[in-house]
């Protein structure tokens, strides 16, 4: 497992659960969790609670800041989708595919942002990852980001 930042008594630990994320997300990790699954009760896709309920489980042990988060009193989550998955992946009572969809719900988003920061290395990684799946797993991820995105605002 990566090596967890932060502690669950450690300040950025609780500022990040409960107050602030980044420039993406309006709330605090706890409130944009509910919110997903709010999101996934209104659109009646019940097979994503779970993986609602857990996905940025990892976030707040990941949280740090950069400069520039620093500057602007926000935080990055570098691999919280990672650690998100080290942390369920052997509760019994999740499916293997809730922690898979914990495990690769980012990767869109992350694919995106590689290419437009044409960070290659990373990109390589990613795409190894992405052409593991199969395109019925994509869909299911392109339908749980949707979630996500709407718990941001």
């Amino acid at each position: 497992m990566h090596i967890l930042k932060n502690s669950i008594f450690s300040n950025t630990f609780w500022i990040t659960l409960l107050y602030k994320q980044n420039e993406y997300h309006k709330h605090g990790v706890f409130l944009h969790t509910l919110k997903v699954v709010y999101m996934v009760l209104k659109f009646k896709d019940y097979k994503f609670i779970a993986a609602g309920l857990f996905h940025d489980l990892g976030k707040p042990f990941v949280a740090y800041q950069k400069e520039k988060d620093i500057k602007a009193n926000t935080y990055s989550f570098t691999n919280h989708e990672e650690i998100s998955y080290q942390i369920v992946k052997n509760w019994f009572f999740l499916s293997n595919w809730t922690k898979q969809i914990i495990k690769y719900h980012y990767l869109i988003r992350d694919i995106q942002k590689c290419k437009i920061s044409n960070n290659t290395a990373r990109l390589k990684y990613l795409e190894a990852s992405w052409n593991s799946l199969d395109e019925a797993f994509i869909n299911e991820l392109k339908s749980f980001q949707k979630y996500d995105d709407l718990g941001k605002k």
